[in-house]
């Protein structure tokens, strides 16, 4: 018996892989049908005494049935569908063609009847007849159907499933898992409670365990999926159930909230895989929200930046903190427009002014401030890619560097509040272009707490998870695309923070700074980016080496394997909020900012890359390259020419000397101590 069941799906098998069943066979089989059906209707009526069934008229009966059969069948092409697909409105079909069929013959038969005196075919055959061939033909097909779908589900092996969650969540999560009929096929081995309550229980003959039995599930059941279906699930616990789940390379997925469902009803395609954001985020960010209020509320903000990834974030941010308009300045059309849908249509927020511009350009930046005149800027317009910089010293420094003048200056102008700078971690002792250029805006903003009441506060950070050019989108890209995923080195770390995060901290530091602080954010442990990678695949359920591979492609130019944020004891002094603190840096005295910004200019004008970096480097004297030889041998120069100023006492008119960038790197350092 287990051989013919085998040797049926090999059969099965082997039908489904070539092309569908001609439609002369299935015509065929269905006029076979008929006959039988007709002979088995007059069996029925002579209680199966065959001798007793007189064959003039079995034969007369059989040739009129089934020839209006096989009429109404090529009429109505029952045999023209793939019956192995044979789905609701092929069911309708044969029910419309066969019940048609029986009354056309009942029509026929009265008519013989009033012509005759006597019915052609008995309407006893007829209505027995009817019954046995349309529940013949619709239950033929459906197993037919059920079998090739057995077929498919034993080739693709079945999916092991585990739902975190014991209410109406869960529940409709394995609604969903049931109804699953095409693709993969899922076995619901268990459901977790997450308090222990329902522990022991059943939920439609499914077992629910506690929370510290899902380790010894994964093994004994060699589980594929584990599915979060719980309404409110963050933090410590979710992280070390995604923890568990990676160490036994089980994929993480989550339902949606309920407001996504289509109708109110989940489907397989709302669960998603679970965001690697859940790894890294670190609970609560805690706000003195009273505190931001009053300095948001009522108030005109501005937000350079505003559809990039940091900006747009700390747009819908403060829109919780109903200020009397947010004014949204981009050069980025597109991304501009969605975040103005955002905040009509999903947060309801009216009061905004999108502008479009470059901050670079002065003219328009001033044009800006003097129509809105905001209280509170929050400079977020930046070029952060690390290798693009690198190469476009240029274009790198005309944003970075000139256009957060252009906004400082207007800002200045126009009595702004506060002008909140967001800087990166990259601007810590510099060894590219980028972090350099974020350290002169440093520089630049924080000089102007000297001679303005405007408020400049600088918040420095690392990277941000999701933002546009981070390693997650990279990531996320490199492995829906089967591979490889590239790493730089595999030594490689970094600082991560996610957006929200990030944001809730810059607007919390800018309701407490007083002016001339750089704010620097508690970042926790960094990350091995090889980690990371190797997180997000087993995440995706898939395994390294076998479904994707890791490829290492070197440092860029530019990169360095370790960054800081001046997060030491003796570099920083506490805040207010636990997770912000305040590094000491030296300041520079406006007059002498301003004389440097202007010889940067001229450099800039001139466009000569290497000029303009060698300016770089004498105004932040820690900026030292590395992996770009052209820029390194300008850190060579440099240091032979101030070794010879020195020597000789000259000093030279365009560049700080020797001595000074010597006295100055001594003051740092003790002011540091």
């Amino acid at each position: 018996m287990d051989l013919s069941m085998n040797r049926i799906k090999d059969n099965l098998k082997a039908w489904r892989l070539t092309s569908s069943t001609p439609q002369w066979i299935v015509f065929v089989i269905d006029m076979s049908f008929s006959v039988c059906s007709v002979g088995l209707s007059f069996t029925i009526l002579h209680d199966f005494y065959f001798n007793r069934i007189p064959l003039g008229v079995f034969y007369r009966a059989a040739g009129i049935i089934v020839l209006l059969r096989g009429v109404s069948f090529l009429i109505g092409k029952t045999h023209a569908t793939i019956v192995r697909h044979t789905g609701i409105t092929d069911i309708l079909r044969v029910f419309y063609v066969l019940t048609g069929g029986s009354l056309a013959l009942c029509l026929l038969n009265i008519a013989y009847y009033r012509a005759h005196g006597h019915p052609y075919v008995s309407f006893s055959v007829l209505c027995i007849e009817y019954l046995l061939l349309i529940n013949t033909m619709i239950v033929s097909r459906l197993l037919l159907r059920w079998l090739f779908m057995q077929s498919t589900n034993n080739e693709k092996r079945r999916k092991n499933v585990i739902i975190y969650g014991s209410d109406e969540y869960a529940l409709m999560a394995k609604l969903a898992l049931d109804k699953k009929t095409e693709g993969e096929s899922y076995s619901v081995i268990a459901f977790i409670d997450s308090n222990g309550k329902m522990s022991g229980k059943t939920l439609k003959g499914v077992k629910v365990y506690a929370f510290r039995s899902l380790d010894k599930l994964l093994v004994q059941n060699k589980i594929n999926k584990v599915i979060i279906a719980q309404k409110s699930f963050t933090g410590e616990k979710k992280r070390t159930l995604i923890e568990i789940c990676l160490q036994h390379d089980v994929s993480v997925l989550e339902i949606p909230r309920f407001e996504k469902w289509i109708n109110g009803e989940l489907s397989m395609h709302h669960i998603k895989n679970v965001k690697i954001e859940d790894l890294l985020e670190r609970g609560e960010i805690h706000m003195d929200k009273e505190n931001v209020r009053r300095q948001l509320l009522n108030k005109v903000v501005m937000v350079t930046g505003a559809a990039g990834s940091i900006g747009s974030e700390i747009v819908r941010q403060l829109v919780y903190f109903r200020p009397a308009s947010i004014v949204l300045l981009d050069q980025a059309e597109s991304p501009l427009y969605d975040i103005e849908l955002e905040l009509k249509s999903d947060l309801g927020f009216e009061n905004y002014h999108v502008e479009i511009g470059d901050v670079r350009d002065h003219a328009r930046v001033e044009e800006i401030f003097q129509l809105y005149k905001p209280d509170i800027v929050y400079h977020a317009a930046a070029y952060k890619h690390v290798p693009m910089v690198e190469m476009h010293p240029v274009e790198g420094v005309k944003t970075n560097v000139m256009g957060t003048k252009n906004v400082a200056d207007c800002a200045v102008k126009y009595k702004c509040g506060a002008f909140v700078m967001i800087s990166t971690d990259k601007a810590v002792n510099p060894t590219n272009v980028m972090g350099a250029s974020k350290r002169i805006a440093e520089i630049y903003t924080q000089s102007f707490n000297q001679v303005s009441t405007t408020r400049f506060i600088t918040t420095r950070f690392g990277n941000v998870l999701g933002s546009n050019g981070s390693v997650i989108p990279r990531f996320k890209k490199q492995i829906e695309e089967g591979g490889p995923v590239t790493v730089t080195d595999p030594e490689i770390t970094r600082f991560f923070m996610t957006i929200p995060e990030a944001c809730r901290l810059v607007l919390q530091a800018s309701a407490f700074g007083k002016g001339g602080e750089i704010f620097v954010f508690e970042m926790g442990e960094s990350v091995k980016i090889v980690d990371l990678a190797r997180k997000m695949i087993k995440l995706y359920g898939l395994q390294i080496g076998k479904d994707i591979q890791i490829k290492f492609t070197g440092l860029r130019p530019g990169e360095k394997l370790y960054e800081e944020v001046l997060d030491l004891q003796e570099t920083t002094i506490p805040t207010v909020h636990e997770r912000i603190k305040m590094a000491k840096v030296r300041e520079h005295k406006h007059e002498e900012v301003l004389e440097w910004m202007e010889q940067l200019a001229a450099k800039l004008r001139e466009g000569d890359k290497k000029t303009i970096v060698k300016q770089m480097k004498y105004m932040v004297p820690e900026f030292k390259s590395q992996n770009s030889p052209v820029y390194e041998a300008i850190d060579i120069q440099i240091e032979s020419d101030e070794e010879q100023e020195y020597t000789r006492g000259r000093v030279n008119d365009d560049l700080p000397t020797g001595d000074f960038i010597a006295a100055r790197d001594e003051q740092t350092i003790e002011e540091c101590r």
